[in-house]
C-alpha cells in the first residue's frame, strides 16, 4: 500500500507491507545514503516480515544530513503512531547504513524527551556505518551509547565502515540489551564472494525476524 507521509511542507513516499492477519507490531525501515526504499535488501526484508505477521512501513528520504533524516524518521513514527488503519502496540525502527544512524538518533531523542511512551520497542541496524572507511579514530557511537531499548546489529565481517573489533568494543559499552550478527566475509553492501545476494538476504531476514520475535515475546512476559 503506497502512502504519502506529511513532512514539513512536503511529503515522504512510503510503502506499507501488510500481513494477512491484523498485526500487533510493526517495523519502520529506511535506506542508506544512496538509493531509496526500493533498495533490494529493504524490499526483501519488508516482504519477509509481512509474510511472518509483522507490518513493515518503508520510506524514502533523500538527504545526506543525518539530522534531517532523523527528523523525517520522526515524522514517520508519528504518522504510524496516529494511524487509524493500524493500531500497533509498538514499533521497531530499522535502517540500512546511514538510515540506521538516523534511526539511532531518533530513538535517543525520543527516549530523552518526556514523550517516551514505550511505543518504540527496539532498533535494527543493518550495516551500521560506525566510521568512515580508513577513519577508525572517529567513531559514530554517541547515539548508540545513550540508547536503552534492545538493539540488533547485522553487519558484514569485512565491512570497510564497521570494523569488527571496533563495533564489539562499542557494544560492550552499551547499556541496552544488544546482539551482533556478523555476515561472514560480507562487505558494507552485504555482498559476499561465492554467495548470491538472495542467499545473504535470507540470512539477514531470518536473523532480523527471530530477534524481533524474541523481543516481542519478552514484552509479553
Amino acid at each position: 500500500v503506497k502512502v504519502k507521509i506529511p513532512f514539513g511542507n512536503k511529503y515522504l513516499d512510503a510503502i506499507f507491507s501488510v500481513p494477512e492477519k491484523k498485526p500487533t507490531y510493526g517495523v519502520i525501515l529506511t535506506h542508506g545514503a544512496g538509493g531509496d526504499m526500493n533498495f533490494p535488501h529493504l524490499v526483501s526484508l519488508a516482504a519477509y516480515l509481512a509474510s511472518h505477521g509483522v507490518l513493515c512501513l518503508r520510506f524514502t528520504c533523500k538527504g545526506l544530513n543525518v539530522a534531517y533524516r532523523a527528523k523525517a524518521f520522526k515524522a514517520v513514527v508519528e504518522y504510524l503512531k496516529l494511524s487509524d488503519d493500524y493500531k500497533l502496540s509498538g514499533v521497531f525502527l530499522a535502517g540500512r547504513s546511514m538510515g540506521s544512524r538516523a534511526a539511532a538518533s531518533v530513538i535517543r531523542q525520543l527516549s530523552q524527551g518526556d514523550d517516551d511512551d514505550g511505543f518504540i520497542q527496539g532498533l535494527v541496524c543493518l550495516s551500521y556505518p560506525l566510521h568512515r572507511p580508513k577513519l577508525q579514530s572517529k567513531l559514530r557511537d554517541e547515539d548508540l551509547l545513550l540508547i536503552r531499548c534492545p538493539v540488533l546489529f547485522v553487519s558484514g565481517s569485512a565491512d570497510e565502515m564497521c570494523e569488527t573489533q571496533l563495533l564489539e568494543g562499542v557494544v560492550s559499552k552499551m547499556e541496552a540489551p544488544k546482539k551482533i550478527h556478523w555476515i561472514d566475509k560480507g562487505n558494507h553492501g552485504m555482498a559476499v564472494k561465492g554467495r548470491t545476494a538472495d542467499d545473504v538476504m535470507e540470512e539477514v531476514n531470518a536473523q532480523v525476524f527471530s530477534w524481533l520475535r524474541e523481543n516481542i515475546q519478552l514484552q509479553h512476559k
